[in-house]
């Protein structure tokens, strides 16, 4: 029996972005085992690190006639028409051995089509419950009636790739255990990995030089990061900025440096802010010290890595939800961990060992 050594293949990732979870490992395929990888997503057309990517354009959404809890799944229908749509022109010349794709964020379904017999390997990030989940996670923040509808209905473009993949896998093991007990057995857990040679501490960067852009330390300051991609509950930010307000009354020799947007990426937050951003609605709440605490947006991946290798404690609050990326960068730096005390969150830390857990 001849088995395949994944060495000399051609491997075609989906994903609406690029990279994502899959334009590194892609890249190190090429570079270090003569992969072939071609990427699809709606990013502009063009090559990166020996990838080609190759742009997919959904030719409509849902819309306000849509049916607010088929949503997910009209607009699920749009990209996969997509992804199919840029593939077929050119499949002849496109021809992968494998094809790997997120599930929920630029859907393989229709590739069977163009390619029966390619195995199909999904990425699945998460399956959503009404209750005894993120939704209901917080006892101060009310679940909307239609949010807890919408719940079970979004996990349908999801239950179509399990069902048609070959195999998948998840990130960690509360994210698979997630998953229809059905489909367990078609599914692994194995996360995307860190670069810790990108994501590594600073280095003797103390004693009075240490400098994160324009913001330049003192020896004796102390520097605590918080990292989101949106600065939202489902990350805890109102709850870090209650935390950031007592620690800058308590301790005038510290800094905090908040990363991330003004995006919701995740909930409802909006409905509770009279239409301002969740943080201006937080910073509206009490008095914060500005002075120290300092809001810097997004930040480049190399300004991250040197902002979080030099920190004193870095918190990660989040629900019971996807494990952040920023997680396990700021514990490749080297940064000090405190974070929620949440299923996901233990996989990766243990209280009193390499980070501490709280409520």
């Amino acid at each position: 029996m001849q088995v395949c050594s994944l060495t000399r293949v051609h491997v075609l990732f989906v994903h609406r972005n690029f990279p994502a979870q899959f334009g590194h490992i892609a890249a190190r395929g090429v570079r270090e085992r003569g992969w072939t990888a071609t990427f699809v997503s709606e990013k502009p057309p063009g090559t990166a690190g020996g990838v080609n990517n190759i742009q997919y354009k959904p030719r409509g959404s849902a819309t306000e006639a849509t049916h607010v809890l088929s949503r997910t799944f009209e607009n699920g229908i749009w990209h996969a028409s997509g992804v199919y749509e840029a593939l077929r022109p050119v499949h002849a010349a496109v021809r992968p051995d494998l094809i790997v794709g997120h599930s929920g964020w630029g859907s393989t379904l229709l590739l069977r089509q163009l390619y029966p017999d390619v195995p199909v390997i999904n990425y699945f990030e998460y399956f959503y419950r009404p209750t005894d989940s993120d939704l209901d996670f917080r006892p101060d923040v009310p679940v909307a009636e239609i949010d807890r509808l919408r719940s079970p209905a979004r996990n349908a473009m999801i239950l179509l790739d399990l069902e048609y993949c070959t195999a998948g896998y998840s990130p960690t093991e509360y994210q698979r255990g997630l998953m229809p007990a059905a489909y367990q057995d078609k599914l692994r857990t194995i996360h995307d990995g860190i670069d810790t040679e990108f994501w590594k501490p600073a280095g003797e960067g103390y004693g009075g030089n240490r400098q994160i852009g324009s913001l330049k330390l003192g020896p004796k300051e102390k520097l605590v990061t918080y990292v989101s991609r949106g600065l939202e509950m489902m990350r805890g930010f109102d709850i870090f900025m209650k935390a950031a307000k007592i620690l800058t009354e308590r301790d005038p020799e510290l800094r905090i440096v908040i990363v991330g947007s003004d995006e919701v990426a995740y909930g409802g937050d909006l409905r509770y802010t009279g239409g301002k951003s969740f943080r201006d609605h937080v910073l509206a709440g009490d008095q914060y010290d500005l002075s120290r605490i300092h809001f810097v947006g997004r930040v480049k991946p190399e300004q991250l890595s040197n902002l979080l290798g030099h920190s004193d404690l870095h918190v990660y609050l989040t629900a019971p939800f996807v494990l952040s990326w920023s997680c396990l960068d700021a514990m490749s730096c080297g940064a000090p961990m405190l974070c929620s005390d949440t299923e996901p969150v233990r996989e990766v830390i243990s209280d009193g060992e390499n980070g501490r857990l709280v409520d």
